[in-house]
């Protein structure tokens, strides 16, 4: 068990930079262009930690905690996520409320952060971020919602444990429905084309990107980091919820594990490179989409 515990810290901690190196390298391909290696957030962040930061006269304390509460908030909801089918680090009933409210605790950190520059620019940035997250949240807590019901279980553990090949025999139906919705609300939360691109500077278009412009140093390297990590728990969330391997023996069903978030990184990677961002307005008709499939397997589990 401690093995097995430490395997999952070590997955958690180390895996997060290498699945946006692969999507990264996915789209170069798409683009016939060599790309940055697999490995550039690593030494992103390891370069970033080595510098110092500069902070602005106008900002505050909340400024400088916006970083590390977000990463913190992340990483302890990647604690109650189970990996390969192993029960969480922490775990009970209920916790997948707390882990939606982590994720949000994080947004909330970093977009305080971004308000609390003066500048309008950030604001307008933290207003969209917000605003998107108003629709994308309802949606996360419906699909959470649709595992619980489906699994009988009100626990992570549970839900993405063995209850979970029963329940897609039973509830195939609902349960795709959600894993669709998961997906675009995992494009979302991890500011993801069609909704946004990380890679971009348009003043006009930026979500994410534009919260994050006056942060340097070790704070920018704990908003990478961080952005990683939650790429990581949503790729593990739906992974878990659509390829559930059954595979006997742990380190086997670890290193199948592993695989399955290389294929989620290259999912991603392919849908970037064959969609187009979307205009503003159409971004909330995707997000309400969303939930409107959730609440139709939500339907089908009740009837």
């Amino acid at each position: 068990m401690i093995l097995r515990a430490l395997f999952q810290i070590g997955i958690l901690l180390v895996l997060p930079p290498f699945l946006l190196g692969v999507v990264n390298r996915v789209k170069a391909i798409f683009a016939g262009r060599q790309g940055p290696p697999l490995l550039q957030l690593y030494f992103d962040v390891w370069k970033l930690l080595q510098k110092g930061a500069v902070y602005s006269r106008t900002t505050t304390w909340v400024f400088r905690a916006g970083p590390i509460v977000g990463l913190a908030a992340v990483a302890t909801a990647g604690t109650m996520l189970p990996v390969a089918g192993q029960p969480a680090l922490f775990t009970f009933a209920g916790d997948f409320v707390l882990f939606a409210y982590l994720l949000a605790l994080a947004r909330f950190a970093t977009a305080l952060a971004a308000l609390d520059t003066g500048s309008s620019f950030e604001g307008m940035g933290a207003a969209r971020e917000v605003s998107f997250a108003s629709m994308a949240e309802p949606a996360l807590f419906l699909v959470l919602v649709v595992m619980a019901r489906a699994t009988g279980s009100l626990s992570l553990s549970g839900m993405l444990g063995p209850a979970l090949a029963p329940a897609w025999r039973a509830a195939a139906p609902a349960l795709l429905l959600s894993a669709i919705a998961l997906f675009v609300v995992a494009l979302a939360e991890n500011s993801r084309i069609p909704v946004d691109d990380p890679n971009t500077h348009l003043e006009l278009t930026m979500i994410h990107e534009v919260m994050v412009l006056d942060h340097s140093g070790p704070d920018l390297a704990f908003i990478l980091y961080g952005a990683s990590l939650k790429f990581f728990l949503f790729g593990a969330l739906f992974v878990r919820l659509v390829a559930d391997a059954g595979i006997a023996g742990i380190w086997a069903a670890e290193a199948v594990f592993v695989v399955e978030l290389i294929g989620f990184a290259i999912l991603v990677g392919v849908v970037e490179s064959v969609m187009a961002r979307l205009r503003l307005t159409r971004v909330p008709q995707m997000l309400v989409g969303a939930s409107v499939l959730s609440v139709f397997a939500l339907v089908l589990l009740l009837r």
